[in-house]
């Protein structure tokens, strides 16, 4: 029995559920979802809502920050490694496959000089995302390297990274 085995149990009935809800009412898959978030007086953290949960995130100290939380595109890298690492459960339960350990590990470099106000040549962002994924299983090679290739199809956050779409303030 894989480590995991009790949580895909759960996750695959929980899947199966979904579907048949999202065929009998398509409209019901496409789910708006929400975040705020504020500066906290003058220490420049900003608790920042997820859901019912607030996190707080902060600068690094080279920024005027108390490194009270984790910087934004921290929490960006986080997202992407939390939702890979989520995708690859989900995978699982569908293709069952048994799991003892997944990881993900998400890092890329941010070129600051735009963001204080020296010249650039590009707006700053995140650039050379890479992820590392660590996968324990008894599973055949093949079948991780299936489950591989579908988590990268079907990564929301890794798509949207990958293929950006419109944001625009209101």
């Amino acid at each position: 029995m894989s480590q995991l085995e009790p949580y895909l149990t759960r996750k695959t009935a929980v899947l199966a559920a979904r579907r048949a809800d999202y065929e009998t009412k398509p409209d019901s898959a496409l789910i708006t979802l929400k975040a705020s978030s504020r500066v906290a007086g003058i220490t420049g953290a900003r608790p920042t809502r997820m859901g019912e949960i607030v996190f707080v995130t902060d600068s690094a100290p080279g920024l005027a920050g108390h490194a009270l939380g984790p910087t934004a595109p921290e929490m960006l890298l986080g997202a992407l490694a939390s939702c890979l690492v989520h995708t690859y459960l989900i995978q699982a339960a569908l293709l069952d496959i048994p799991l003892d350990h997944v990881e993900v590990e998400a890092s890329g470099r941010l070129d600051m000089t735009g963001v204080v106000g020296l010249p650039y040549e590009q707006p700053p962002r995140m650039q050379n995302i890479t992820y590392t994924a660590r996968v324990e299983s008894s599973a055949p090679p093949e079948a991780i390297e299936r489950m591989h290739a579908l988590v990268e199809e079907t990564c929301p956050v890794l798509n949207t990274i990958r293929y950006p779409v419109d944001v625009r303030r209101e």
